[in-house]
């Protein structure tokens, strides 16, 4: 054995000139899935010319895969339950052999301690680069390729990172939020406009912009000491065209029209018709033009059906989540993928953490194509996503429009009222995400035309409806992009008091204008009761449909009630409590206003003031 080490080392500079390893992914693996099998990239110059062996207890070698390149080798393993910590992959060919040592680490956590997000969690969305600077020194790096950090530039890098997030912790917490769901985090080496994280160059490297991987674990394991849950943005469809291997592509069909592409830079774009993977009549253009079309030019769209790069996005995804003791995905673009893979890939993660939860973005107002992403619907041509979550984006569509619109037969509360009906199409309606806004759409603030009065409505219709409530930063301070309504450079702007040169800091109130505060503490108390209460987080629903500009929600649990009235109208509405007897509301009973934390003693009618909304509990009385 000493012979053999003492020529791997005498061999190493010729290593060095003939096969020199760049990477093996994953970096590391573990001892213990659920999943014993393993398959190794491992890139180097001229690595295809070489036999590998493996060395190492109960590690078994089960075959090598060249590509088309020559600088690619993929390793399939069998790890056993008494591998050791550490084993060699040799390699040997006619003029070199040299090892690479491979780490295999014990577990964290049992498959059953990964708890996923559920319909008791409330999501508190950040734009990372956006958020809170801590740490400066890491805001630029010479060796990446965009390097201009510029507060006052829309498109430019600002500065936010990890560590913000761990230091704004005790502020989300606050708020009531149960799990943060970041944008992406990992290395976005593009030439411009990469703040937002989503053109990933290297799959198993934080941003050092963002922060270092240890620095992401302690975020990971600060979150879990507060019971709160993580939650990783991810994206299977595309990649950044400065990823690693785009100089170096391992086979001839791992980007969806590669050779177009690398013979004369042409391009076929996604055509974003997402109704086309449904459509029984939909042409095969178009179906193929939705699922292989490239994102945007500087986003290769991946090509799942090449099998090594769908085991590749497989195994990056579960290393993350074994990594960081992760509790959800967001899966990005979610209908751009193949749906095939898709399945796969979710029930390859669900296999390893039978709790995980993942939520997919499926960006369409129709409730028939929400539905059919979530696990279990029941869709003609059996398909099983294998996610447990979507986002409800036509609910979302229809809070904005309930608020804003004139009431009338069709228009105004009973958009929201409609939509909501529309639960019975879902295999599980409380498991779908619900957000006010995102980054990707109109602040709150603006799409209600900057009128808090209807952005505290949406606030507590958010937080009572039996959905996972999801909010973006700063919709509790009334961040607003009016000035550039669907600009996303505005839309995510930057927190204020994450920069110690901000003369405003929504973390401790000060510089707020009144209705910032108001909101901000509106918020505060909606969601710690949410949090609180088993109610909203489990209970049932019934609903009236809007009469007189004024809506009723109310969610119930045995014999206990919570009960949303929001008046619209410029006049005081006056509710007869006959009306809502199914309710348990009866004259003398008393109820406890859910905000103020006042008790009233119900008479005859309950007077709902113009333009608010009253939130209640109470218990039950049965008729």
């Amino acid at each position: 054995m000493k012979s053999f080490l003492f020529t791997v080392l005498g061999l190493f500079s010729s290593l060095l000139l003939n096969a020199q390893i760049t990477r093996i992914d994953p970096p590391n693996w573990w001892v213990g899935m659920q999943n014993n099998e393993l398959q190794l990239l491992i890139h180097g110059d001229g690595i295809a010319s070489y036999k590998v062996r493996v060395e190492g207890t109960d590690v078994r070698f089960k075959g090598v895969h060249k590509a088309d390149s020559p600088n690619y080798l993929f390793v399939d393993l069998e790890i056993g339950a008494t591998a050791p910590s550490v084993f060699q992959l040799l390699f040997e060919n006619d003029a070199t052999r040299f090892s690479a040592s491979y780490e295999l680490k014990s577990r964290s956590f049992s498959a059953s301690a990964y708890s996923g997000f559920n319909r008791s969690d409330a999501i508190y969305l950040i734009t990372p680069d956006r958020f809170v600077n801590a740490t400066p020194e890491n805001d630029s790096f010479d060796t990446l390729r965009e390097t201009d950090v510029d507060r006052s530039h829309d498109y430019k890098r600002h500065g936010g990172d990890i560590n913000g997030i761990i230091r704004a912790l005790d502020y989300i917490d606050s708020l009531g939020f149960t799990a943060i769901w970041p944008g992406p985090m990992l290395i976005n080496d593009m030439n411009e406009q990469s703040y937002h994280g989503y053109a990933i160059t290297d799959h198993y490297q934080v941003d050092p912009r963002f922060g270092t991987l240890d620095e992401y674990k302690l975020l990971a394991r600060k979150m879990r000491d507060r019971d709160m849950k993580l939650i990783m943005d991810q994206i299977n469809n595309h990649c950044g065209s400065m990823h690693w291997w785009m100089n170096d592509l391992p086979f001839s069909d791992w980007i969806n029209g590669q050779s177009a592409f690398q013979r004369d830079n042409s391009i076929t774009y996604a055509n974003h018709r997402r109704t086309a993977l449904q459509d029984l009549y939909a042409s095969k253009r178009d179906y193929d033009e939705m699922t292989n079309g490239w994102f945007v030019e500087t986003m290769p769209d991946l090509n799942h059906r090449n099998a090594f790069l769908a085991r590749y996005i497989i195994q990056n995804s579960i290393w993350w989540i074994e990594t960081l003791g992760l509790s959800g995905i967001r899966q990005d673009t979610q209908p751009y993928n193949d749906p095939d893979f898709m399945s796969s890939w979710a029930a390859a993660i669900l296999k390893e953490y039978p709790n995980f939860s993942i939520v997919g973005e499926e960006w369409s107002y129709n409730p028939l194509r929400i539905a059919y992403w979530q696990q279990g619907a029941i869709n003609r041509d059996g398909y099983n996503s294998n996610m447990n979550s979507v986002f409800d984006f036509p609910l979302q569509g229809a809070l904005s429009a309930s608020l804003t619109e004139s009431e009338g037969w069709d228009s105004g509360l009973i958009k929201w009222y409609e939509a909501l009906s529309n639960d019975f199409i879902y295999p599980d309606p409380m498991s779908l995400v619900l957000m006010a806004d995102n980054h990707d759409m109109d602040r709150l603030f603006t799409q209600v035309k900057e009128d808090p009065q209807l952005h505290a409505m949406a606030l507590a219709l958010l937080a009572v409806s039996p959905r996972i409530p999801q909010v973006y930063y700063g919709t509790e301070i009334l961040m607003q992009n009016t000035a550039k309504p669907h600009d996303h450079g505005l839309i995510r702007t930057d927190f204020p008091g994450g920069w110690p040169e901000d003369s405003i800091d929504a973390f401790t109130g000060e510089g707020l204008t009144e209705a910032q505060a108001q909101t901000q503490e509106l918020t505060r108390r909606l969601f710690t009761y949410r949090r609180n209460s088993d109610v909203l987080t489990s209970g049932k629903t019934v609903h009236y449909a809007p009469k007189d500009a004024t809506y009723v929600l109310s969610r119930y649990k045995e014999d206990q009630s919570v009960s949303l009235f929001i008046n619209k109208g410029i006049n005081e509405s006056q509710l007869a409590l006959s009306d809502y007897q199914e309710l348990g509301l009866t004259p003398g009973l008393e109820v406890r206003d859910v905000i103020n934390g006042r008790i009233i003693e119900l008479s005859e009618t309950l007077s709902i003031p113009s333009r608010s909304f009253l939130l209640i509990e109470y218990r039950r009385h049965e008729h």
